[in-house]
């Protein structure tokens, strides 16, 4: 099996930080880029009950996501691209748990932004960086968020 880079996508200045070094990282492996956005429709969780799977305004939702997607990559790699095989994927669910999912296998490695929130912040949003941390069975590498003025640099690892 080919290995995969796989990177959360946000559109965030940080999130276009961890597309550069996922990006960097796919190439020296000579590994597939996926690139994943967690989304999920206002007022309904998965399997909560704001909105399930029958209302008429998910596929507006899923819409977006791929857009949102779509707009993160041309941002962050214009039309030349990544170099390396891309795969996009606008995925419903919570950020952390998607990447894990998506990063199944030791031939995988996980590329989050570390956000550049305070305190009130963390409480507010979860960390999901340290979910990938916790949970995943591959390399997850993070990028801070303060090199997107410096560049693209990855400042951890975590090997399970």
């Amino acid at each position: 099996m080919l290995s995969r880079v796989v990177v959360g996508v946000s559109g965030t200045p940080g999130g276009l930080a961890a597309l550069h070094a996922a990006a960097a990282e796919a190439r020296v492996r000579a590994a597939e880029l996926w690139a994943v956005l967690a989304w999920d429709a206002p007022g309904g969780g998965v399997g909560g009950r704001g909105l399930d799977s029958l209302s008429p305004t998910l596929p507006l939702h899923r819409e977006d996501a791929a857009a949102r997607l779509r707009d993160a990559l041309d941002l962050a790699f214009g039309i030349g691209g990544p170099g390396v095989p891309v795969t996009g994927l606008a995925v419903r669910g919570t950020p952390g748990a998607v990447l894990v999912d998506t990063a199944r296998g030791p031939e995988c490695v996980i590329v989050v932004g570390t956000g550049s929130g305070g305190a009130l912040s963390r409480r507010l949003r979860p960390s999901v960086a340290r979910y990938c941390l916790a949970h995943a069975e591959c390399p997850v590498l993070t990028v801070p968020s303060w090199t997107v003025r410096s560049g693209p640099v990855v400042a951890g690892r975590h090997i399970a």
